[in-house]
């Protein structure tokens, strides 16, 4: 249940609107139509925190000098971006206003106007408070109560709440109009501006992202809208779309293992058409206010797969055309993105993470801090050369599947997976070199902040080891990746023509052990300003160690592409609960982590079943990761509503 609070006491909350009511009714209206289940007054930041205080769900707050489109309170109520979000304008700051600095989309500073040189904006009087920041707010708002006048309640409310360490994400006003007045003449031009936006074409257009990729840019979202329209329409769910999007790449995928002409042309039309609802589902959920948990998190686990299913469907394909290395090509790829993947996640985490914290006097001036600098030049100038360069050469989703559309509907799916593969490792030699030197300016050790055990999908072996710190984490982790790296350059030299590659299964157990000292690092602090790839770095040698592990043990390939495949599913979940905040999932110690599963994968391939126990190990592990999709999204929800139904009352005030 949402409660909306008008802070009534000021000045302007008895302005007559054009529409004849005070500017406070109209606020408080507004609110109700932009979804709050109930709506009150509060006529000072005492009586606020009274009904904060016996809230049990998000809490909008806005001042009554606020002039807006409904849809503005209605996307702050509704934003994804975080639980507390802060309504940020671009107007000039004046004295009774809060100026805000913001990073990344956070609000990582506030102040009296004049007092930020670096300010990026000013708070618009307006926020949504999550149900776990409720104390601080209340707390704030009894602290503001006495404090001298000199800025409007809302102002010194959120001052204080930011005082308190709570971190409000930053909403802009993008295309609808959103301002602060203090007067019958500001609140006269306000409304002006307000009535001369057509607010429903506003927000089929805010459904596009304001930043995108090249090719999603010019070639998906000049048109999409159009799509977004009709689902609207035909009632469709970003779900549904999604589920669509999934089932044009799996038929893509399909024509691709076929492989003849016009299959592969067939295909990659679909396998464009799938990207464009791809990117419909996240503007269908930005049009229609559509966000939840589990959509967000279905979302990012669709795309890796629909990825990977592309990337098997190449690897058939180019097989059946009698190329040899179809699926390991295929294997090669998928075992790259994810491990790109996870340096992404874990460097924006970092990022996140380094914008709330003071940078250190000793950085300034240095490589990392000039590279920062010339990063945030280029991303502001929107629309440049250099901006689009840099979007482009990052090798992002839009471009990849432009790559595999284009290369296999001209030649054949062998050049379209060698191309992901050079253009995917470019990439990620380029943004690897960015990205440690910036690390090292930024020194921030995320991994102190999260579940270390968790993220690195530690296993009940790992946790029995000492605790060791030199080299450190990463070098641990680094290290545990050299065994099996060595191993299989090996058999892959040797071959198994002269059965070299039998004799070399037996150093299988030598490579596991190279592959556990990774665990002796597991309980030393993830402090080190590189300690973000830890966990990058354990996906690669665990993925590195199945390989080894099915090429000894003579293991079809296309196997190990599948076991493999589930790894990804199962480490993509723990990344996307990270990225959405949600817990581990509810049967991940059934997993083994990274360490058990090699151990059970060099036991069957010793005794002669490496296809046998990886394709087992496989399916227990899929079948795992459904149980626990299950319990989560559906079980544990439903036991949760059950257990927290309350009747509801609604209170005093204007209805929602």
């Amino acid at each position: 249940m949402t409660l909306a609070i008008v802070l009534a006491g000021g000045s302007t909350a008895g302005l007559p609107t054009r529409t004849g009511e005070t500017l406070a009714d109209r606020l408080a209206a507004q609110c109700g139509r932009a979804g709050a289940d109930e709506v009150r007054f509060a006529a000072d930041l005492g009586e606020l925190a009274a009904l904060v205080e016996l809230a049990t769900g998000p809490v909008l707050v806005t001042g009554a000098d606020l002039v807006a489109h409904t849809a503005v309170l209605r996307h702050l109520l509704t934003s994804p971006v975080g639980p507390t979000v802060a309504l940020v304008l671009g107007d000039p700051p004046t004295a009774d206003r809060t100026a805000v600095r913001e990073e990344r989309g956070q609000v990582v500073e506030t102040g009296p106007a004049g007092t930020l040189p670096d300010a990026t904006g000013v708070f618009g009087g307006a926020l949504r408070v999550a149900a776990q920041d409720l104390p601080a707010l209340a707390a704030a708002a009894r602290a503001a109560a006495v404090t001298p006048a000199g800025e409007t309640a809302v102002d010194r409310l959120f001052a204080g709440l930011a005082a308190r360490g709570t971190l409000a994400f930053a909403h802009r006003v993008r295309l609808l109009v959103a301002h602060r007045v203090a007067d019958a003449a500001e609140l006269a031009a306000a409304e002006a501006a307000v009535a001369a936006v057509d607010e429903k074409r506003a927000e089929l257009r805010l459904s596009v992202k304001e930043r995108d990729d090249f090719f999603t840019t010019f070639f998906v979202s000049t048109w999409s809208t159009l799509v977004v329209r009709a689902s609207a329409r035909l009632r469709l769910t970003p779900t549904i779309v999604t589920a669509i999007s999934v089932a044009f790449a799996v038929a893509a995928a399909v024509l691709f293992a076929v492989g003849d002409r016009a299959a592969l042309v067939g295909g990659a039309i679909l396998l464009y058409l799938g990207f464009v609802l791809d990117c419909v589902d996240g503007q269908l959920a930005r049009y229609t206010r559509n966000f939840s948990a589990w959509g967000g998190w279905l979302d990012t686990m669709a795309d890796r797969a629909k990825e990977y299913v592309v990337y098997a469907g190449l690897g058939i394909g180019a097989t059946q055309a009698g190329h040899r290395y179809g699926w390991a090509l295929a294997i090669a790829a998928m075992t790259l993105q994810t491990v790109r993947h996870m340096t992404d996640t874990w460097y924006g985490v970092l990022h996140d993470e380094a914008a709330r914290r003071p940078r250190p006097a000793a950085t300034a001036g240095g490589i990392g801090d000039r590279l920062n600098t010339a990063s945030t030049r280029v991303q502001a100038d929107t629309g440049s050369l250099s901006y689009w360069l840099k979007r482009t050469v990052v090798f992002p989703i839009g471009e990849r599947w432009a790559l595999i559309a284009l290369t296999v509907a001209l030649f054949n799916p062998l050049v379209s997976l060698i191309a992901v593969l050079v253009w995917g490792v470019l990439a990620f030699v380029y943004t690897g070199a960015l990205r440690t030197l910036r690390a090292r300016w930024m020194r921030v050790g995320v991994l102190a902040t999260v579940d270390a055990t968790l993220h690195r999908d530690d296993g009940p072996l790992v946790r029995w080891l000492p605790a060791s710190r030199a080299p450190g984490p990463l070098g641990y982790a680094l290290l545990a990746a050299l065994g099996p790296a060595a191993l299989l350059a090996a058999a892959l030299v040797v071959g198994r023509s002269d059965g070299g590659a039998d004799e070399l299964r037996w150093l299988l157990p030598v490579a596991l052990l190279v592959l556990l000292v990774g665990g002796l690092g597991a309980r030393a602090r993830h402090d080190g300003p590189l300690d973000w790839l830890v966990p990058a770095a354990l996906r690669a040698a665990e993925f590195l160690f199945a390989i080894t592990v099915g090429v000894l043990g003579d293991v079809p390939p296309w196997l190990i592409f599948g076991y493999l495949f589930v790894l990804t599913v199962h480490h993509y979940d723990l990344t996307a609960r990270l990225e959405k905040r949600q817990a581990a999932p509810p049967l991940h110690a059934a997993t083994f982590g990274w360490d058990g599963r090699s151990v059970l994968l060099t036991l069957a391939a010793i005794v002669g079943f490496g296809g046998i126990g990886m394709a087992t190990l496989g399916t227990y592990l899929l079948v795992v990761f459904v149980a626990s999709v299950v319990l989560a999204w559906v079980v544990l929800p439903a036991r949760a509503a059950r257990a927290s139904a309350v009747p509801v009352r609604m209170g005093d005030g204007v209805p929602g």
